[in-house]
């Protein structure tokens, strides 16, 4: 029989990030002070959650300045108190479309650090440490989302990566008494930081910039609930752009903020919200309830006013509720993860929804989740904005309290329509970093071919030199390479390759033999008199070919020679050989007379130049190139190597 687990954070982890996937549009922030990495013998757990609690409040001081005035996207910036192992400060902040608040929590986390020098500061996201991602260009080569893992954190306004060198796989409390002690080595470099910093240099100015404030005409009712809480904006958008047709149905009624119906009066305010709330209100065409009072088209703005009121006020309708019926039924997010938890843990035992077995054990579910601490906190929190908005509404109001009001005009909007110039100017930033680091890299490239080639490659067109190409080839075929291409090796003094000839043609032969190869000597296409002729002898054990004898040394003679005659056969008739240039060509052209079958074989026997093949190869890739961009001109660029453009001196 299926027992029901326990839904409280305590003793599960289904909360944790690591059972759950993290939301995609979430910033994760943890604040360690160094109190309580090393706390006193003579702390007590009461000392230690006072001190954080004390800390917690002067955080939150010290940034009220910044955000008092700021609106935030879902929810606002917050901390609270974790009692773990490690007792810490910790939030998160869901920035959904506003990106724009996610680098404004950064910034402050910044402004923590350099208020509070003795907090380590570590902050996430669903992509990872993302302030590495800021910097790519300039990271070290060895730092790379599979180890980056505790080693990113904010330290006195500074960004510190802990170096693989020190710590080779670190955990969280290693990472953060390296950086305590060894600040000046895990501080990132110039070039990380200024990336970094760059980012957020414009904040909190940026911030402000990012408000908008426009006039609207909205109920009574509207008007005096963002009178006295302007913050709950953001949920009144978010309710209107997350809707769906459950929630489609409380706007047809309107029941909560337009009581007398199409007899409602409007009244002009100005709100404030974010660039990205007024976007997602203007955008999107949306039709008017029937019991909405909305004006005559005739005047244009007053309708255009009336019109983002009207969008507003559902969205405060469907957001109430909506989360009135959430919390009444204790769900949300808490529940979500509790569900997801007992089909994880099998607790359905497989069974399909909708089935009579699988209703009864859901129905035990749902009762035992209310009868828990979750249930009262996730209605609690579901409940808040509802319970908020009666009590405002409670108090005495009527649209006389807005009519005496001077409602400034709205501010332009032209940034709405008129974003290209920011986009082209964020992507020219990008591609200079791009082409610095290439260039960068490429310079580097070229410094260690000209190292390894003993400094005599020239990057001098005039003096190019075909040679240079086969010299460059070998050094660069030397590197180490992967999937994810060739790379250049930290450390150049590689070892040569250890291949064991004689094992390998030993396998090869024991491969051969058990795919029938013996068969090939007998196949009456092979000249006759050649090689193939010869026969094996199958009655042989074996176990001989691990034993060096006459016999083993004949065979593998034996086998050398068909395994030559097989691909010799398969190769007369192409044209494979014609495409080599070989050693003796030449002197064959020069001496051809009438007919001749030596001259024949000797060319057919003479051996390819390599590196006469390899120039050549080159040479007719870059000038099929045709002066364009091609993987030629790029390979032989990486080697430190320019070449003319064949067709322009024709």
């Amino acid at each position: 029989m299926s027992t029901t687990p326990e839904p409280n954070a305590s003793s599960s982890s289904i909360f944790s990030h690591k059972a759950s996937r993290l939301p995609d549009d979430t910033v994760f922030y943890s604040i360690f002070p160094d109190f309580s990495l090393h706390p006193q013998t003579t702390t007590t757990a009461a000392s230690l959650s006072s001190s954080l609690q004390s800390l917690h409040l002067q955080i939150l001081q010290t940034l009220t300045p910044f955000t008092s005035d700021y609106i935030w996207q879902h929810e606002p910036f917050s901390l609270s108190v974790s009692s773990d192992r490690l007792p810490h400060l910790h939030g998160k902040l869901r920035y959904g479309d506003n990106l724009e608040d996610e680098w404004f929590a950064v910034f402050l986390l910044f402004e923590v650090s350099r208020r509070f020098p003795e907090v380590s500061i570590r902050v996430w996201d669903t992509d990872g440490d993302f302030l590495l991602i800021e910097a790519a260009f300039h990271l070290p080569r060895w730092l790379n989302p599979e180890n980056s893992l505790n080693r990113v954190f904010v330290r006195g306004g500074d960004l510190h990566i802990v170096p693989k060198d020190r710590v080779s796989s670190p955990s969280l409390e290693e990472s953060l008494e390296f950086i305590i002690n060894f600040g000046e080595v895990s501080r990132a470099s110039e070039k990380i930081q200024a990336v970094v910093k760059n980012r957020i240099s414009d904040y909190p100015e940026r911030a402000r910039m990012n408000m908008h404030r426009v006039r609207v005409r909205v109920p009574v009712s509207v008007a005096q609930v963002l009178k006295h809480e302007p913050c709950l904006i953001s949920l009144a958008v978010e309710g209107f752009y997350d809707r769906d047709i459950d929630t489609m149905k409380y706007a047809a009624k309107m029941e909560k903020f337009l009581n007398r119906g199409r007899g409602e009066e409007l009244v002009l305010m100005t709100v404030k919200m974010s660039r990205a709330m007024y976007a997602q209100l203007v955008q999107q065409t949306f039709q008017a309830p029937k019991c909405y009072p909305m004006p005559n088209r005739s005047e244009a703005s007053t309708y255009l006013e009336a019109e983002l009121g009207m969008k507003i006020a559902c969205g405060f309708e469907m957001m109430y509720q909506h989360r009135k019926r959430e919390g009444l039924e204790g769900k949300g997010s808490t529940w979500e993860a509790y569900r997801e938890s007992l089909e994880r843990s099998g607790y359905f035992e497989g069974l399909l929804p909708g089935s009579q077995e699988y209703g009864r054990l859901m129905q035990n579910a749902e009762t035992y989740y209310k009868n828990s601490s979750l249930f009262s906190r996730a209605s609690e929190m579901m409940s808040a904005p509802v319970k908020r908005i009666d009590e405002i509404l409670a108090l005495p109001h009527s649209a006389d309290d807005f009519m005496c009001q001077e409602v400034p005009p709205s501010d332009d909007d032209s940034w709405l329509y008129n974003g290209e110039d920011e986009l082209n100017a964020a992507l020219s930033e990008r591609q200079k970093e791009m082409e610095l680091f290439n260039l960068k890299h490429k310079n580097k490239q070229k410094s260690k071919v000209k190292e390894e080639t003993g400094g005599s490659s020239s990057t001098n067109v005039d003096e190019f030199d075909p040679g240079e190409i086969a010299k460059t080839m070998k050094a660069f075929v030397r590197k180490v390479s992967s999937y994810k291409g060739a790379e250049v090796p930290e450390n150049s003094d590689l070892k040569d390759v250890d291949l064991d000839v004689d094992s390998f043609i030993k396998n090869m032969e024991s491969v051969m033999k058990s795919q029938g190869f013996e068969d090939i000597a007998s196949d009456d296409d092979i000249e006759e008199g050649s090689s193939s002729d010869l026969d094996f002898d199958e009655s042989e054990d074996d176990s001989d070919i691990l034993e060096p004898s006459e016999g083993n040394e004949d065979e593998e003679d034996t086998f050398m020679r068909s395994y030559s005659d097989a691909l010799n056969e398969e190769l007369k008739t192409s044209t494979l050989k014609k495409s080599f240039v070989r050693a003796n060509e030449q002197l064959t052209q020069k001496d051809e007379g009438p007919s001749n079958t030596t001259a024949d074989m000797d060319e057919d026997f003479s051996p390819v130049d390599v590196d006469v093949n390899l120039v050549k190869s080159f040479l007719d890739s870059f000038s099929s190139q045709e002066g364009l961009p091609g993987p030629a001109s790029n390979l032989l660029g990486l080697m430190g190597l320019q070449l003319k453009d064949t067709d322009k001196g024709k």
